[in-house]
């Protein structure tokens, strides 16, 4: 699935995924600055990784994906499907970044100064999470150029699935 940009994604939110969007975020927050508190900001800063608005995000893609017809009329449940778990191994994908980004603050803020450690944190966040969706893209597709080339033996050798008669 391609990466693209699409503004009418925009107009097709409703009022109400936004605020549902908000309220799992500031509750996700409240509760990660309750557990700090409680039990110090390392084990706090452990919540913060929490993909507090994920969930709702994939929800609803699917949904909309679905609501929209699939190709020859179909409906597009299989569409919303693979909507969400593209976004899902997206997420998944940025995560790398976000370990990288945690992990150079954690080591070099407290010795070095909050602006250059805050920037090559990001620098380092956005070049991982480039090179990890980079290299998962080429692996996809050697992969499918390999069954291009070479077809699973049941594909074309009368042993896959059986028809019925």
């Amino acid at each position: 699935m391609p990466i693209r940009v699409s503004l009418k994604a925009i107009h097709q939110t409703k009022w109400h995924e936004y605020a549902l969007r908000f309220v799992l975020g500031g509750a996700v927050t409240v509760l990660t600055g309750l557990i700090a508190k409680e039990f110090g900001p390392v084990v706090g800063g452990l919540f913060l990784a929490f993909p507090a608005i994920l969930q709702s995000t994939v929800a609803q893609n699917e949904r909309h994906e679905s609501e929209r017809k699939g190709p020859d009329g179909q409906d597009g449940r299989a569409q919303g499907t693979q909507a969400a778990g593209v976004d899902a191994f997206g997420t998944m994908l940025g995560s790398a970044g976000l370990a990288a980004f945690a992990a150079l603050v954690w080591r070099f803020l407290p010795t070095h100064g909050p602006l250059v450690v805050l920037t090559a944190a990001t620098v380092a966040w956005i070049a991982v999470s480039v090179i990890v969706w980079w290299s998962c893209r080429r692996w996809v597709h050697a992969v499918n150029e390999s069954f291009r080339e070479h077809p699973p033996a049941a594909a074309h050798s009368g042993r896959g699935r059986r028809a019925r008669s």
